[in-house]
């Protein structure tokens, strides 16, 4: 059962996301000396079969579009007039055939109603009443949007209509102005995003709950799905579920296609459950890392607390104004410490730092934005190269914190066989490894922590609710509640 239910979902939010581009782009015109008009012209997403066959897959809004109509039906497009600042929508015009195998054919007016838009129409009137509501002289302006994302190195596809070769296009603005006004939330996304992680944190802790040795990795992500799900309306998930456990621990992406969470539990494993749900597009991203068994053993708490200590370091000196390259630096410098008192390590830490060892730990960035993509974009900034370092190279934003971001906090500690070797065998950083101490580990897999935090003007603040320290994480496995009672979060 769950405390929890679905909130409503204030489409004021998508109303608010257009004033706040609107602003920003007419800003951007105002300074260049360009003309307050023409159109924010986005293509929502298109609906996908399974290859040759006329099974659709489950649709999901493109991302971008999402942010500015929350419009949750597939081929639309969306406008926004700068210089009126209307909002138009445009509907597909379905087939009479539609209302017989996939329900009614809403009235323009329903959609106009629901996403609080000024006007709409269907989709072969875009070139007729975009001429209709130009103001200025000389062809339309269409401002789309095209552009890198620099976590997945893929381009935003530009909308594309019949007709618009009758318009003159903007290929460059838009993108970058849009981004940006993703990465600062706004206390209506806030709110979307801790229901997300009330609800998986929920389901994480359901799942600790319910583990047991001789189940099947699948077994613990169907439990989080159904939990999200049936109590939080979450029909989506952020992304593909991880359900790691034993030396699966150490496979960053586990849970795809080529290793489908299909592991049976076994006795003395850790589990590193990384799983998180969507509503209304906004999502969540948590990583609990745990004993199958429910009892942690020596080896077990030694590196789940220096992951624990390297993650509560960081949220401690998260605040605007903090680089996040150095919070990334911080975790690795806890995690090496924490590894040396622990004997696995030898030698000094600041000589390890200047020899990225705490990239053969944690090779991965240690969080990045979250909102409507589970990695948002925005990390990089243009102009700003990635970090080339070991480790660093893999941050998704190297930027200084700002109010209003979300972002993960996910520090982690593996034993992957390729980068240990590596490691080993290299002249400067074979000296730091206790060898016989390393072996013991080869087949534990890995620690990860994540909570999905909210930078606030002074600090920030833990979106995330679920057991952290080793005695409440057995406690709760051993049937506790959660949260404990007399606890102090």
């Amino acid at each position: 059962m769950s405390s929890l239910s679905p909130p409503p979902v204030p489409m004021e939010l998508h109303a608010v996301n257009r004033r706040k581009l609107l602003d920003s782009l007419r800003r951007h015109l105002s300074v260049s000396d360009r003309p307050l008009h023409g159109f924010v012209f986005l293509q929502g997403g298109e609906e996908q079969t399974r290859y040759c066959t006329d099974h659709i897959e489950l649709f999901r809004q493109e991302s971008y579009f999402a942010y500015l109509f929350g419009v949750r039906e597939p081929e639309f497009y969306g406008v926004i007039d700068i210089g009126s600042g209307k909002s138009i929508l445009f509907a597909p015009r379905l087939p009479a055939d539609y209302a017989v195998w996939l329900g009614e054919i809403k009235r323009l007016s329903y959609f106009q109603e629901r996403y609080m838009v000024d006007m709409v129409y269907h989709v072969d009137e875009i070139d007729q009443v975009l001429h209709d509501q130009f103001t200025g002289s000389g062809k339309p302006l269409l401002y789309l949007l095209h552009g890198l994302n620099t976590d997945s190195n893929n381009f935003s596809k530009p909308a594309n209509f019949e007709g618009i070769e009758k318009f003159e296009r903007d290929m460059t603005s838009l993108h970058p102005i849009l981004t940006e006004c993703r990465v600062i939330k706004s206390n209506l996304e806030l709110q979307l995003i801790q229901f997300a992680n009330d609800i998986s944190s929920e389901a994480h802790v359901e799942v600790m709950r319910n583990t047991k040795v001789g189940m099947k990795e699948y077994q613990l992500e169907s439990m989080f799905m159904h939990h999200s799900y049936m109590y939080g309306g979450c029909r989506h998930c952020s992304y593909t579920c991880i359900c790691a456990t034993g030396e699966n621990g150490a496979v960053l992406h586990y849970g795809h296609a080529a290793a489908p969470n299909d592991r049976i539990l076994e006795d003395g494993d850790m589990a590193l459950l990384d799983m998180g749900a969507e509503y209304h597009f906004y999502g969540s991203d948590i990583t609990c890392s745990f004993p199958v068994n429910g009892k942690f053993t020596s080896d077990q708490s030694l590196i789940y607390n220096a992951v624990l200590d390297a993650h509560n370091s960081v949220v401690s000196a998260m605040k605007p104004g903090v680089n996040w390259v150095d919070m990334h630096r911080l975790a690795e410098r806890v995690i090496l410490e924490s590894l040396k008192k622990g004997s696995i390590l030898v030698g000094e830490v600041d000589e390890m730092m200047v020899e990225r060892l705490g990239a053969v730990f944690m090779p991965h960035g240690l969080g990045h934005l979250l909102g409507i993509d589970t990695h948002d974009p925005g990390g990089y900034l243009t102009g700003v190269e990635r970090p080339k370092e070991p480790g660093l190279r893999s941050l998704r934003t190297a930027r200084e914190l700002l109010e209003g971001m979300v972002i993960t906090v996910e520090p982690g500690c593996y034993f992957i066989h390729t980068l240990l070797s590596a490691a080993m065998d290299k002249p400067k950083t074979s000296k730091f490894f206790n060898r016989e101490a390393i072996d013991r580990f080869r087949n534990f897999g890995g620690v990860r922590i994540e909570s999905d935090v909210i930078v606030t003007v002074d600090g920030c603040k833990n979106m995330t609710n679920v057991p952290r320290e080793v005695g409440e994480i057995e406690a709760v496995m051993a049937g506790a509640p959660w949260p404990l009672k007399d606890a102090t979060h």
